[in-house]
């Protein structure tokens, strides 16, 4: 091999969603409006459950947790993405990348393992109402929540080490508008197949289980409203579990179609796509669906603005 191959890349040139210079400053506004409705709705979240103390059970604490990840995995990645917008130089250092693949894994990771904890608060209050206090005590509920995030930090450790040590050689050209494991496999010279191993077998724990543990949990969850006598207590039961489902469905959904996919099968154009939908619309949409989707927080929200909880 000649020795002009193996001069490694310091940097990456990361192409974003659009090359056309006359889209850049719109693109920057519609993202950074993005951006903040985020940050605002998941910081206003936490704000109103801190605040309102009949929120200050299991099921909101691990909301409080969700909205929390959100702010810190959308944060990885809309400050650069924001100034590539109206830079003429789209470059990111390598030891930048390897920071942001690591972050972005951390708490996209952590969110997977969330979202599979809430799914069994509610399988426990459904189910066992009479035992729930003690089921889900205040101790049971730190340890699931840090668990969560713990879980993430070491995980992605070790999706990123077997990432960077591929060899980028020459060919810096990052068809992304972030440093994610699919866009860098892709962009690699050399021997893939240990990487793609390691990321399909952490898929399995991070993905996989999961999704897996929350669709029992709701499967349970089903049979045990089925035999709720009343209408109402059967729509109420269904209330509480909706908005969740809905996240669920959204974040699960795109996450899945590609992480979980070779390759040979993937294709950088369609990867961008799907990582918008993850990064961009599902944290944007969560604080909507759980504002509109749940009357205590909306009536918490009311409190907050000094209005009648009956307006």
């Amino acid at each position: 091999m000649e020795s002009s191959n193996l001069t490694l890349v310091t940097e990456f040139i990361l192409l974003g969603l659009s090359s056309r210079p006359e889209l850049q400053v719109h693109l920057f506004l519609l993202f950074l409006m993005v951006y903040l409705m985020i940050l605002l709705g998941n910081l206003l979240i936490m704000l109103l459950i801190l605040r309102n103390s009949r929120l200050h059970t299991p099921m909101y604490f691990f909301l409080t947790n969700l909205s929390s990840i959100e702010v810190c995995f959308t944060s990885c990645v809309f400050p650069q993405m924001l100034v590539h917008f109206l830079a003429k130089r789209k470059s990111i250092s390598y030891s930048c990348c390897v920071i942001q693949v690591y972050t972005f894994l951390t708490f996209g990771i952590a969110e997977c393992y969330i979202l599979s904890v809430m799914a069994y608060d509610r399988y426990v209050a459904i189910r066992d109402p009479l035992r729930y206090s003690v089921t889900m005590s205040w101790g049971i509920c730190g340890m699931l929540a840090a668990g969560s995030w713990l879980g993430g930090f070491m995980l992605s450790a070790v999706d990123t080490v077997a990432t960077f040590q591929l060899l980028f050689c020459q060919n810096n050209v990052i068809n992304h508008f972030l440093c994610e494991m699919p866009a860098l496999l892709h962009l690699s010279g050399t021997d893939t197949t240990h990487a793609e191993l390691v990321m399909h077998v952490l898929c399995i724990f991070t993905l996989l289980c999961p999704i897996t543990f929350i669709i029992l949990s709701y499967a349970h969850i089903i049979i045990a409203v089925l035999t709720i006598r009343s209408a109402q207590g059967r729509r109420k039961a269904f209330s509480t579990c909706s908005s969740h489902l809905l996240v669920v469905t959204l974040f699960f959904g795109t996450i899945m179609s590609l992480y979980l996919k070779p390759k040979s099968l993937s294709f950088p154009e369609y990867n961008k796509i799907i990582s918008v939908f993850y990064v961009v619309f599902t944290p944007a949409l969560n604080p909507l669906i759980y504002s509109l989707r749940n009357k205590e927080v909306k009536m918490a929200l009311k409190k907050l603005l000094g209005k009648p909880e009956g307006v």
